[in-house]
């Protein structure tokens, strides 16, 4: 309705990540233009609440794990 609209945004490169939920074969049509611009411009998009939630999860613990070297692992277990 009216613009600038979601599109707008997502070919402004305003948009990061997409959460579009849809119930209802009219919702599904109405969204193809959003997921169609999504993939053109590589936003990522989710369809479901549960991928939207594990993801805002994972954001969450992004700065909790650390980078091992796989020789210091190594030297380790061999310890």
């Amino acid at each position: 309705e009216g613009r600038p609209h979601i599109v707008d945004m997502i070919k402004n490169g305003e948009i990061d990540l997409i959460v579009n939920t849809t119930e209802g074969k009219q919702a599904i049509v109405e969204s193809h233009s959003i997921r169609a611009e999504a993939v053109r411009r590589d936003v990522t998009y989710y369809t479901t609440l549960g991928a939207a939630i594990a993801t805002c999860i994972a954001i969450e613990h992004l700065d909790d794990s650390e980078v091992n070297r796989l020789q210091d692992l190594h030297n380790e277990v061999a310890a």
